[in-house]
């Protein structure tokens, strides 16, 4: 890999190509190779009687559903991607019927070609056009040509807006036009495979008791050649290892959310409290018989035998070891997972919780793998924020923990080994933050409902003139009788000739204060960038959205490649593909002159219906630390930033920058901050964004508690806090709270006004300057 001068991308944003042989690595072969090879990673298999998958050599299909040509590859907003193409099923397929694997009905697949060109002609946009009727005649023919069926099925959904789950809309649930699709198809076909494009849960109960389909496989949104990759898995050419990061429930009422997600746009009270997904489903009462696949499931080709478990205590650590051997005939993965069962105590858990996974190396029929999968205490530790041991703090109640090893939630085997606590520990005594003010009850373990302590519920924050509105202009500081070169630049404290102590004296406040928000736009950037003070040398750094690609507008040029979306690569369950993904985006991002990628984004599924669920892992913070963990150091292995994002539970769109989500302080840190603590604890991002919307009756951006007392204070964060996009934020506020760049403007006069009335400490733009000095120094 070629190497450049400090800084010199960012500066000059140089078209030269950085990969070997002077070749760009942008949509790079390798990058699409290495696309294919996640998506195959990720894709869950969730039924398969009479082993109708892997087809097998020769056989015919008839494909049904626009789906099979209308490739969604992933969501839309900022998670989207400029591509120069998207390989559909059909296109993949086809691949397989030149190698001779498969053949293909062509008047079927004539027709969904046609189809869809006359919907995209009339604007339409891949997923969001209404299922095609099949011609009774094609549908005859098809079944003269084979009896094995295809059916594919897509889904679209994106920034801003939340899904359906009512009935029939297409969406959670499927349409009339696919119900009398999957009907009429299976009047007339003995044999048949579903396969869901989507990157959310949907309703998956029409098929699993079905005996009239016979397979179902969970593609996702699998990036640029998803169809391809669905190819290699239907056709055996790869064996299905994913797993479900999320419960699949029999329908949208089951989820303990789903009554009070669209309750109101102004809040959203999370009254399941911790009991979220499988933390929910496998204790409450009435539940469990409420789930249709649960979470960690998967199916695969091949068969495995995970013997030999057992732990100990090491170092402070518990150390499971187990040994998995392929008992099959054909090549595969398997997924092993830990889970703690904890005493209920006072306090009252879930029945059990993900404490450690690993997923093995491809094992041949008969290979064997021995895999050791190491935790502390603190993983399986409660937050009492009752008093039930002390108010406050990480708590091991007395009483025995056991732990369960196994392939799902529901498929595992007890280990013998016992944790045992004599008596109550404090593993972590700390100060309450982000306390509840409108929480009106809590669910407990038993079904029952608790009652919550608030505290005094504050006003609604207002939406102030003074939030700065459109792109941001050139800094004063840089033009006119302002603009002094300074005798030091941020280069000489990058090549050790000045410390950053030093060069911090060299700014003024009024310098600072303008940093202190989002620049203008230069190159192919267009989410603009932070520093770019020119008289100290301090570059302009451009940001760039993610997470499933490099974003970049399409009238730039530049063609990117699509990864396959978040939620599939947590059910890879594979961190090391994780992050040679995130060293990819990261040549592609340094390539076109970015210096900062927005990405990973890792809210928790709290409902199915968020419309940026793909863009998030799982409903289990563990997972979503950990693959946030993995494509962070990925990244920043190749000297760009990452932004961990949204800190913290933006799980709605809905009105997502003037919503508060009300929850108890257990629930926030022990589910929705969580995972953000093992990113920043494991691989310390270079940034990190807060979310739009309120929590407990303070903005996100504003949330001094969240921003300085928790995540700096606690975790030890050293990075940079940015805001999301025009938040409603007041940028002094946020400053004060330690959130150190207002994207993508600042309100610098508003700031400085607001310093001189003594309503913002200097000392406060001092440090975030800093931090901003900071990261800048930490890029290439």
């Amino acid at each position: 890999m070629t190497t450049f001068p400090k800084w010199q991308r960012i500066r000059y944003m140089p078209g030269t190509p950085i990969g070997k042989d002077g070749r760009r690595v942008t949509a790079c072969p390798e990058h699409i190779a290495l696309v294919r090879e996640a998506a195959c990673e990720g894709m869950v298999l969730l039924k398969n009687e009479e082993k109708l998958l892997p087809f097998a050599k020769g056989t015919r299909l008839a494909l049904f559903g626009k789906g099979t040509v209308d490739y969604v590859k992933g969501g839309g907003g900022s998670g989207d991607v400029t591509v120069s193409y998207t390989r559909c099923l059909l296109k993949g397929l086809c691949i397989k019927q030149d190698e001779g694997k498969v053949e293909l009905f062509s008047p079927l697949n004539d027709y969904y070609t046609a189809y869809m060109q006359e919907q995209y002609a009339q604007g339409a946009e891949p997923g969001r056009c209404p299922e095609a009727p099949v011609p009774a005649d094609l549908l005859e023919q098809a079944r003269a040509f084979t009896d094995t069926a295809v059916i594919t099925l897509c889904r679209f959904s994106g920034e801003g807006w939340d899904r359906s789950g009512k009935p029939y809309d297409g969406d959670f649930y499927l349409s009339h036009e696919e119900e009398a699709l999957v009907q009429a198809v299976q009047a007339a076909f003995p044999r048949i495979a579903v396969v869901l494009n989507t990157g959310g849960m949907m309703d998956t109960l029409w098929f699993k008791d079905n005996a009239g389909i016979q397979s179902a496989l969970l593609s996702w949104q699998a990036g640029i050649e998803g169809g391809l990759a669905t190819a290699d898995i239907l056709c055996g050419d790869v064996c299905p290892s994913g797993r479900l990061t999320d419960t699949f429930a029999v329908n949208f009422a089951a989820y303990p959310s789903s009554d009070t997600f669209n309750e109101s746009e102004d809040y959203v009270t999370y009254n399941e409290d911790i009991f979220v997904g499988y933390r929910y489903f496998e204790i409450i009462p009435g539940a469990a018989e409420k789930v249709c696949y649960p979470f960690g499931y998967g199916l695969s080709y091949t068969t495995f035998a995970i013997t030999g478990a057992a732990a100990c205590e090491k170092d402070g650590n518990i150390v499971v070891t187990a040994k998995v051997a392929n008992t099959g005939e054909m090549a595969g993965k398997q997924v092993v997972q830990v889970y703690c069962q904890a005493p209920q105590g006072r306090m009252g858990k879930p029945a059990r919780v993900l404490v450690g996974f690993a997923k093995t190396q491809l094992l041949q029929p008969g290979e064997s793998q021995d895999v050791t999968i190491s935790f502390a205490p603190y993983a399986f530790a409660s937050y009492d924020d009752t008093g039930a041991v002390s108010k406050s703090a990480w708590v091991l109640e007395k009483g025995n923990y056991l732990f369960l090893v196994g392939s799902s939630v529901r498929d595992t085997e007890q280990l013998a080994y016992v944790y045992s606590v004599d008596e109550d520990r404090v593993l972590e005594q700390l100060t309450a933050r982000c306390q509840p003010r409108q929480v009106d009850w809590r669910l407990k373990a038993d079904g029952t409902r608790g009652e919550v302590e608030n505290i005094p519920a504050l006003p609604k924050p207002e939406v102030s003139p003074d939030v700065p509105q459109g792109p941001p202009t050139e800094m004063k500081c840089n033009a006119g009788a302002s603009f002094k070169k300074a005798e030091y630049s941020l280069m000489d404290v990058a090549e050790g000739k000045i410390t950053l102590d030093a060069f911090m004296e060299t700014l003024s406040i009024e310098q600072m204060v303008y940093m202190l928000g989002g620049q203008p736009n230069r190159g192919v950037a267009n989410t603009w960038g932070i520093g770019g003070l020119d008289s100290h040398g301090i570059p302009n750094v451009m940001t760039a959205d993610g997470p499933a690609g490099l974003r970049i507008q399409p009238w730039c040029g530049v063609h990117t490649t699509a990864f396959p979306c978040a939620t599939l690569l947590a059910c890879s369950w594979n961190e090391e593909i994780v992050e040679r993904i995130g060293v990819a985006a990261a040549l592609e991002v340094k390539e076109n002159g970015i210096g900062s990628w927005l990405a990973p984004a890792m809210n928790i599924h709290r409902n199915p219906l968020c419309g940026r669920n793909f863009e998030y892992y799982s409903e289990d913070p563990l997972v979503a630390g950990r693959m946030a963990t993995a494509m962070v150091k990925g990244v920043q292995s190749q000297g760009i930033a990452t932004s961990v994002k949204h800190f913290a539970c933006n799980n709605k769109e809905v009105n997502r920058r003037d919503s508060d989500s009300r929850l108890t302080e257990r629930a926030l840190r022990e589910i929705y901050l969580k995972g953000f603590e093992i990113a920043v604890k494991e691989s310390q991002p270079i940034t990190l964004m807060t979310a739009y919307n309120i929590v407990n009756g303070i903005r996100a951006s504003e949330n001094y508690d969240l921003l300085t007392g928790i995540l700096r204070g606690e975790w030890g964060f050293k990075g940079l806090v940015t805001t999301d996009w025009w938040t409603q934020g007041l940028h002094y506020k946020e400053i004060a709270a330690g959130n150190d760049i207002k994207m993508p403007k600042g309100n610098p006069e508003h700031t400085l006004t607001m310093i001189q009335e003594g309503k913002l400490d200097p000392a406060c733009v001092r440090a975030s300057a800093r931090r901003l000095m900071e990261a800048i120094l930490r890029l290439d």
